[in-house]
């Protein structure tokens, strides 16, 4: 079926449609990564936003059980250059096409992706819908201006209720703002004894749990709209150690009273270099976000910057100066993407065992 891309600045790009037909509207975006779409397509820090894949074959290597990031994907629509309709991989279960379908997740294939990230680079992210080649472009521009985005990616993607993933370890209390499942995997391989609870959860709350430490999770959305988090971090520094990934990296800053701003077109693939500024080395790390913490802000916050991106020198990680607390922008967990980063969640574990927790 004919399909086109209508951006809210008024371009048009056609191609065929795949998965569920269904029109759907979101933030545009572009990841880099030459592999991972499934880890992509079940990542929740994607809710709301149709991703455009710049490498220009996906699908190769089909869907399995085992590469899925969440039970329900959040993302609206995936744009690719072509997409392989006879996947070959020994693991492979079904195609791309038939898990979007299945999802009701749209895609459209056979658009000049390249072209199109070079447009989100020049401008910056833009909204945009997947519909029938023939819908009425004025109509749909005009339901774009009159039905904003939404601010409650987190609130759509967190869990309602509290769960366990058990260990003898370490007792984590897991923050899921959108928790990526590689986050838990890390973890449990650290024999940590987990218990994930929901984004608005107290700080009060939080400690009746008794937790070693607690993990800020990745997640979507403008950071300055979740509600609750700040108040949470605030109401645990110093208190129990804390690391924080992603969107729980921005949350961080926040707290302590840093800033944070949206990217023109945000950090997106597997191959983004970070520079360590206290070991002096570099890691190519895996990346997924639209906002970042100002460096500028940092004076006066107590935290100080301990990595930074090679590629723009924006802000990639913090720490604080008098509370066991740390944070990354990057994904040291991946899926996908490369593995450098593992050593932070044992650095995290390092820091539970030299802050053990006071009993009340």
């Amino acid at each position: 079926m004919k399909k086109k891309l209508l951006l809210e600045s008024g371009e048009v790009f056609w191609g065929e449609g795949f998965g569920a037909l269904d029109a759907t509207d979101g933030e545009v975006v572009f990841n880099t990564s030459m592999t991972g779409y499934q880890e992509l397509l079940s990542d929740p820090s994607y809710c709301g936003q149709i991703v455009t894949m710049t490498y220009p074959l996906i699908g190769n290597y089909g869907i399995n059980r085992d590469d899925f990031e969440s039970i329900q994907p959040s993302i609206k629509g995936l744009i690719v250059r072509e997409l392989c309709d006879y996947p070959s991989n020994f693991r492979s279960q079904m195609d791309l096409d038939a898990l979007l379908s299945k999802k009701g997740i749209a895609g459209i294939q056979g658009v000049d992706t390249r072209a199109l990230t070079r447009l989100i680079r020049s401008k910056g992210v833009v909204r945009g819908m997947i519909l029938d080649a023939d819908a009425s472009k004025e109509q749909a521009l005009e339901n774009m201006r009159l039905n904003p985005s939404p601010t409650n990616q987190v609130e759509q993607v967190s869990t309602k209720t509290p769960y366990a993933a058990p260990g003898r370890g370490l007792k984590v209390v897991l923050v899921d703002f959108g928790s990526k499942l590689g986050i838990i995997r890390e973890l449990s391989r650290r024999d940590c004894d987990i218990t994930v609870v929901s984004h608005d959860i107290t700080a009060e709350e939080l400690l009746l749990l008794s937790p070693d430490g607690v993990m800020l999770s990745n997640g979507p959305g403008d950071p300055q709209d979740v509600k609750g988090a700040q108040e949470l971090i605030q109401g645990l520094l110093g208190k129990v150690p804390i690391f924080g990934i992603c969107l729980g990296h921005q949350l961080i800053g926040l707290a302590c009273g840093a800033r944070t701003f949206k990217l023109k077109f945000g950090h997106r693939g597997g191959n983004h270099p970070v520079l360590d500024l206290k070991r002096n080395t570099v890691s190519i790390t895996s990346q997924n976000h639209g906002y970042a913490v100002d460096s500028e802000s940092l004076e006066g916050t107590g935290l100080e910057q301990t990595h930074i991106a090679l590629n723009d020198r924006t802000n990639e990680g913090l720490r604080h100066t008098k509370y066991p607390c740390f944070s990354v922008q990057y994904h040291p967990e991946a899926s996908p993407g490369p593995e450098d980063a593992n050593y932070l969640f044992d650095e995290f574990i390092t820091l539970m065992q030299q802050h053990p927790v006071k009993s009340n």
